[in-house]
């Protein structure tokens, strides 16, 4: 069984005693690969909404989590996936929707990031509060509950919530719309190169 880690976060297969051809492992690829209809960079894997997959006697059962509740692309998602196994020769697919923990832009792997960048779309900064992912120097973020000793100065005039340019790099931008093509992507503008993005919320 492919299961989430202690945080939640999908951990990667492990090599279980029927792994091989047709075995869980092989099962995993397939959904893994499956696209996200409003990410088609991404797969559901890179998105991580892909808790775990399961292979029994009485065929195969995947878990998806969606990105936010009530997200329309689960049911696209989960048909897709289906037919992939089903094509690849699983029968009596079963796809089901877990709900907790809720899903985090955290949960994007490094390889999607990558892809969002690539495609003009800002990935999105840390949701867990870690400065250095937006671009913020480390020790310099506003968060202070917890700590002890001297008080760090923030002497960088970049906002903590700034979004980097996929297209220059530069922190120089401004958020244009609140929602873009989709409920989970906001509309922005660089003032360095001029042109204008979208860039992944974070969760």
């Amino acid at each position: 069984m492919v299961t989430p880690g202690a945080t939640g976060r999908p951990a990667a297969a492990s090599a279980p005693a029927d792994a091989g051809a047709g075995g869980r492992d092989a099962a995993y690829a397939v959904a893994a690969a499956t696209p996200d209809p409003e990410l088609p960079q991404l797969t559901i894997a890179d998105l991580g909404i892909l808790r775990a997959v399961d292979l029994s006697a009485d065929g195969v059962e995947v878990t998806i989590t969606p990105t936010y509740s009530g997200c329309p692309a689960m049911r696209e998602i989960g048909a897709d996936v289906a037919r992939r196994l089903a094509a690849a020769g699983y029968r009596s697919v079963t796809v089901k929707t877990q709900l907790a923990p809720p899903w985090s832009s955290d949960w994007i792997t490094a390889d999607g990031r990558r892809k969002l960048a690539e495609a003009g779309i800002a990935p999105p900064p840390a949701a867990s509060g870690d400065a250095s992912a937006r671009g913020v120097p480390v020790g310099r973020s506003p968060g202070l509950a917890g700590r002890s000793g001297p008080v760090p100065v923030k002497l960088s005039t970049v906002p903590s919530d700034a979004v980097r340019c996929p297209r220059c790099g530069s922190l120089s931008t401004r958020e244009t719309a609140r929602f873009g093509a989709t409920a989970c992507k906001s509309l922005h503008r660089c003032a360095a190169c001029g042109e204008p993005f979208e860039a992944v919320k974070a969760l």
